[in-house]
């Protein structure tokens, strides 16, 4: 499992990247990695070493402490074990959009059975 910390860095160094109009491919030349390297950096597939998030940093014209930055709103988790940033989470947005675009009718029918499984798992075998 992806621990929060990676995925808090991952997010800040797709952000910063974001802000400065720069490609994978980009940063990925700046700091010597090929860009499949970046993108698991910025899912938090695959953690930052400190060398690593420093060539980033430099790369990026932000001192390295920029990329911890709101860890601790970020890593929160709620006692149902959902994320604190849901809608940061690019397949929570994406299940929310495929959620509304079903129609009305079918959409009450699948959330009654999303509830009915959820429940199912908190039941004693």
């Amino acid at each position: 499992m992806t621990h929060p910390v990676d995925i808090h860095v991952g997010k800040r160094v797709r952000h910063r990247r974001w802000l400065m109009g720069k490609t994978q491919n980009w940063l990925a030349e700046e700091v010597g990695v090929k860009f499949q390297q970046i993108q698991k950096y910025e899912t938090g597939a695959n953690r930052v070493s400190a060398s690593r998030l420093w060539d980033i940093a430099q790369a990026m014209d932000v001192p390295v402490s920029w990329f911890w930055e709101g860890l601790d709103e970020d890593s929160k988790i709620d006692q149902s074990g959902i994320p604190a940033d849901l809608l940061g989470n690019k397949e929570a947005l994406e299940l929310i959009r495929a959620y509304f675009s079903i129609p009305e009718a079918q959409r009450r029918r699948l959330f009654d059975l999303a509830r009915v499984l959820s429940e199912s798992e908190t039941e004693p075998v």
